[in-house]
């Protein structure tokens, strides 16, 4: 369980740090992506997103 901490801890940072390169090529904008801001700080739960990415991956993996 402590394995599947650490890889989603890691996934997580690493989202954060692309999150800026993937906005500019317009992932996290698409219509199913929410925004929102809580606390004082601002949420996204980019879910249009996510399925477009996996899509592309799936696809990447089945090519190769």
């Amino acid at each position: 369980m402590v394995r599947w901490l650490i890889v989603v801890f890691l996934a997580l940072v690493l989202i954060e740090g692309l999150a800026p390169w993937l906005r500019r090529l317009g992932l996290g904008r698409l219509p199913g992506d929410f925004h929102f801001r809580l606390f004082g700080r601002e949420w996204s739960v980019p879910l249009a997103s996510t399925v477009v990415l996996s899509a592309l991956l799936a696809l990447a993996v089945k090519w190769l």
